[in-house]
């Protein structure tokens, strides 16, 4: 399967002008959400510090790239828990066969990365995970507005995860196998993933976790090979900010 990967991974499709979708209208030109998590491991002794998470649980730090409809675009496995998401993300960007982001398009990503082209983060320091709108708490400004579009929309990468680690309890222990077996598993139930969301029409599993979670082919060579923060799409994003806002008032009024 590793090596007919291409054939499993999901073709990224931009969210088209017309949208309807409640969740990704606004994002127009958006491939999808990336985000990182972690999948304990088993590692030699002398391997432990690096591979130790803040928490203290020795784990791989995985870039999981997915579209709008929760399969798999991207997935890089074998990251040390240590390793900073950012520094993942840039690893792959970086790497012949990695993930490609054309310029134009992006992938919506959490506040832990840098706003800058090619990925669109939140508004820090301000309301943004769901939670924090299930109180009847209204957005008060187009930053806690377009912070709640953005949550709904980015929420799919946190799905993903979790409807691939409830399908496979390998991935929620560690198994006994080294360190590039346990990195080859781990792409592998997600090419699988993948070909289970395209071929079965409902899951059965997904309202499992949406309840946990509560308690296209793009012809371009013109990719981003960088994550930098940019002044012209943090002004992009405040207008879209303020876009978002005016509409829902607008509506409202």
């Amino acid at each position: 399967m590793i090596r007919c990967q291409k054939d499993f991974w999901k073709s990224p499709e931009p969210v088209p002008e017309n949208s309807t979708d409640y969740r990704w209208k606004w994002f127009k030109n958006c491939l999808g959400a990336l985000d990182g998590t972690y999948i304990r491991v088993k590692v030699p002794e002398r391997e432990k510090p690096k591979y130790r998470t803040r928490k203290g649980e020795i784990a791989t730090n995985v870039l999981g790239v997915c579209s709008q409809d929760l399969q798999f675009i991207y997935v890089l496995a074998g990251w040390e828990g240590s390793a900073h998401d950012s520094r993942v993300l840039k690893d792959a960007l970086s790497r012949r066969n990695g993930l490609k982001v054309p310029n134009g398009y992006y992938y919506l990503v959490d506040a832990g990365y840098t706003n800058g082209t090619g990925f669109l983060a939140p508004f820090r320091g301000q309301r943004y995970h769901l939670n924090d709108w299930r109180d009847g708490h209204r957005p008060e400004t187009p930053n806690e507005f377009f912070n709640m579009r953005h949550s709904s929309a980015r929420n799919v990468i946190e799905r993903c995860f979790g409807l691939l680690k409830m399908r496979w309890a390998i991935l929620r222990s560690p198994s006994f196998y080294d360190i590039i077996t346990q990195r080859r598993i781990i792409s592998v139930r997600c090419m699988l993933h993948k070909f289970i969301r395209k071929e079965m029409a409902l899951d059965p599993i997904e309202h499992q976790v949406d309840n946990q979670l509560v308690d296209g082919t793009l012809e371009t060579n013109d990719y981003i090979g960088t994550v930098e923060s940019s002044n012209d799409w943090s002004v992009w994003r405040q207008n879209l900010a303020n876009e978002m806002w005016n509409t829902w008032n607008g509506n409202r009024e």
